[in-house]
C-alpha cells in the first residue's frame, strides 16, 4: 500500500537536512517555524494509492510571493531547474489535485485548504 508523503531536503540530490510528512496533508504557513525557511533544494513527492497530491512552493510566508506546483510521484533534485532553490518560505502538501483558482483563493485569504493540518510560528 503506497503512501502519502512528501520528504523535503535542505541540499540538492536529497542531501543535507531531511522533513518527511506523511498521510495527510499539511500546510506551513512559515517554515521559520520548522528551521527550513529558504533552504529547500530538493524534494520527493509520492502521490499514495489515489494517485493524487499536490505541492504547492510559496516564497513568501503565509503563502504569499512567487508560487510553483508540482503534482504526482516526483523526484526533483534540484529545484534551480524551476528559478525555485532556496526561496520557499510556506508551502501545502494536501492528498488532492489543486488548482491554480483555488491556489490563488488560498493567495487572496491566506487561509490553508480545509481539512489540512497548519503549522504556524
Amino acid at each position: 500500500m503506497a503512501e502519502l508523503r512528501v520528504s523535503l531536503w535542505a541540499g540538492r540530490n536529497f542531501e543535507a537536512r531531511r522533513i518527511r510528512f506523511r498521510r495527510r496533508g499539511v500546510a506551513v504557513r512559515q517554515c521559520q517555524a520548522l528551521e527550513f525557511d529558504d533552504v529547500l533544494s530538493s524534494f520527493r513527492l509520492r502521490a499514495g494509492n489515489n494517485g493524487r497530491v499536490t505541492l504547492v512552493l510559496f516564497s513568501g510566508t503565509a503563502y504569499q510571493g512567487d508560487f510553483r506546483v508540482f503534482r504526482g510521484n516526483r523526484d526533483i533534485a534540484d529545484l534551480g531547474n524551476f528559478d525555485f532553490n532556496n526561496r520557499t518560505s510556506s508551502f501545502i502538501f494536501v492528498g488532492r489535485n489543486l488548482t491554480i483558482s483555488q491556489i490563488r483563493e488560498i493567495q487572496r485569504t491566506r487561509t490553508a485548504p480545509r481539512n489540512v493540518v497548519e503549522i504556524r510560528t
